[in-house]
Formats: C-alpha cells, structure tokens, sequence
C-alpha cells in the first residue's frame, strides 16, 4: 500500500467550504465524481459522530454511490469494527496518522467500497494534551493500494471542530478521487 501523509498541520477551514453550504457543495461534488466513476463511498468516523454521513445523505440519490459508514468512537470499535490493529492506538494514540489510515482501509471492504474516508480527532473540549491538543484531528482517504493522511490543527468549540473536519474530509476526497 501506497500512503502519503502531510507532516505539517493543516489549520483552518476549506476556504469558503466551511459549514452546512460548502459540506453540501463538497458532497454534491463527491457524487458526481463517484456516480460518474461507478464508484462506491463508505465512511468511518469517530470525532465526527456520523456528520460524514449525514454530510452526504443530504445529497439526494446517495444511495446511488454511498454504501454506509461506521461511527467507532471508542478504541475497541475501530479494532473490532474497522480492524485497526490495537498496537498502533498503543503506540501512536487513537489520533494518529496510522489509525486514520488504518481506518480508512477498514471500511473499503465492508462495504464493497473504491473510496473511503476516515476521521479521528480531539474535538474537545477536553482530552487535548500538549502533543494533541483540542483541534487536532486526522483525515484519510484510501482506494484499495493507496492510502493519503492530513493532519489538522483547528480552531473552536466542539460543534466547530466537527464541522470543520467534515468539510476537510470532503474536500480531500473530491481531491482524491480526482475532482
């Protein structure tokens, strides 16, 4: 498998992607590309809660490319649901580029999906330390062989940080499936 990871965080939004009217552009954008591609999107979210999906089943005619998603809040369902192995949240922490990856790969046969997308961050407002502090989050897109990770540094409350992560989640997978 192929990665790619951006070292540096990425802070702030997408520029005017941010909120409810850029998320449905964005999930308007990811239908097209994979409604024209044949291609089947799944999700696997954790500090998101489901916002991802939601994100894109507020497209109409979704279930035309997007085969379902898994909210694994807790370290044990991203083993037992996504498979992601116990020893990288050991050794990186659940908010690691590894897990997100590690995530995103775990939903693409579940779901008999081409592309998946994966969120995991500190939304807060508690659980930051000085390594990962509130806003950190990790985003991953991967095909089968090819995987791509970002790290995000953002700013705001809980609601916010959500927020900004899906609209980052989109616009990376538009991004990578070539849009």
């Amino acid at each position: 498998m192929t990665s790619a990871s951006s070292a540096a965080p990425v802070r702030g939004r997408p520029a005017e992607e941010a909120g409810a009217p850029g998320q449905a552009r964005l999930a308007e954008r990811l239908a097209e590309i994979a409604t024209a591609a044949k291609l089947t999107v799944a999700t696997a979210e954790s500090c998101t809660g489901g916002r991802l999906a939601a994100a894109i089943t507020g497209v109409p005619g979704a279930s035309a490319f997007y085969a379902g998603g898994v909210v694994a809040y807790a370290d044990e369902a991203k083993v037992r649901r996504l498979h992601v192995d116990a020893r990288d949240i050991e050794a990186h922490g659940a908010v690691s580029r590894q897990v997100a990856v590690a995530m995103a790969e775990g939903a693409l046969a579940p779901f008999g999906a081409g592309l998946a997308m994966a969120v995991t961050g500190i939304a807060g407002p508690d659980g930051g330390s000085a390594e990962k502090p509130v806003g950190t989050v990790w985003i991953a897109v991967a095909r089968a062989g090819r995987a791509q990770a970002r790290r995000l540094q953002l700013a705001g409350g809980r609601q916010a940080v959500q927020e900004q992560s899906v609209s980052h989640a989109l616009a990376m997978a538009v991004e990578f499936a070539g849009g």
